[in-house]
């Protein structure tokens, strides 16, 4: 099998660093190195996109960039891997049984397992705390190199697809507020509007999914043709956060001053917020979110 090569949007869109990042990181610390095509155009080897994921994953975590691209292999497996604490956690019951059968790839007991617990739990609950769980500890089994790649879109799908089936059998939301969820241009992931959707449905709220990258020129006709009273959009860690504040800053723009515009998830810095736009901070805050917003149209 020939080793693929990435170009340098590809590179961004998939590990969430901006081109000019990649081009300082080349020239200050010398990582990553492209090879270049026939055009003199940058051409990074699959191994070097993996380490960038796994830089920008600790960069999310809150650890200097000079750091993690000047460390070795080792010391980045070292950081990646969760703290006792965290690995106690992930050794817990139904994350321990989720994360065996993610590297089975047993896909049935996999999703049988998965909505075994959804059921005993309740939505809700589910989604509110068991789901970020899962995320994070199947995020630390890649980091630690106990989950491929493709295992790790394998959970993703069967937890995109348990939550779609769980919406479709709720009681469509009739009342108010409307909210339209999805995500912008190059954000592919669904995850965060499907575990919102189903809190605000679970709360009465009609929900319109448009599912993911929807131009902002869409997401306003989308939003004025619903009529609603809310616009949702997920940012996942993936996504270049230094494009979050002007693409909100667009979309606020371009939305009636009566539809409020929200946005959050791991791609969605706190200094994104801007005047008419509610940064989310975390799947909870959603909830308060919509009581403050009912409690303010009386």
């Amino acid at each position: 099998m020939n080793n693929p090569a990435f170009t340098i949007g590809a590179v961004e869109r998939d590990t969430g660093l901006a081109k000019d990042t990649l081009r300082v990181w080349e020239r200050r610390y010398g990582f990553p190195r492209p090879e270049r095509d026939a055009n003199g155009e940058r051409l990074y080897p699959a191994v070097q996109v993996e380490r960038l994921r796994l830089i920008k994953r600790l960069m999310d975590q809150g650890f200097r960039p000079g750091k993690l691209v000047m460390a070795d292999d080792t010391e980045l497996a070292a950081l990646g891997a969760p703290p006792l604490h965290a690995q106690a956690t992930a050794g817990d019951g139904v994350l321990h049984e989720i994360i065996a059968l993610t590297r089975a790839n047993d896909v049935a007991s996999l999703r049988s397992a998965l909505t075994q617990t959804m059921h005993r739990q309740g939505l809700q609950r589910f989604v509110l705390e068991t789901v970020p769980l899962l995320n994070t500890a199947i995020g630390d089994a890649w980091m630690r190199g106990e989950v491929q790649v493709f295992e790790e879109h394998l959970y993703t799908e069967q937890m995109q697809s348990l939550l779609r089936q769980a919406i479709h059998a709720l009681p469509p939301g009739a009342g108010r507020p409307r909210v339209v969820l999805t995500t912008v241009p190059e954000e592919q992931h669904v995850l965060g509007i499907l575990m919102s959707e189903c809190l605000l449905t679970l709360e009465g709220a009609a929900c319109i999914s448009l599912g993911t990258q929807t131009p902002l020129v869409d997401i306003a006709r989308a939003a004025i043709a619903h009529e609603a009273d809310i616009v949702a959009l997920s940012f996942s860690s993936a996504f270049a956060s230094r494009q979050v504040g002007p693409l909100l800053e667009q979309l606020r723009t371009l939305l009636p001053t009566t539809i409020a515009l929200w946005a959050g998830g791991g791609g969605c810095p706190r200094q994104a917020s801007r005047t008419g736009v509610q940064i989310i901070e975390s799947l909870p805050e959603i909830l308060a979110a919509l009581s403050r917003w009912r409690e303010s149209r009386g």
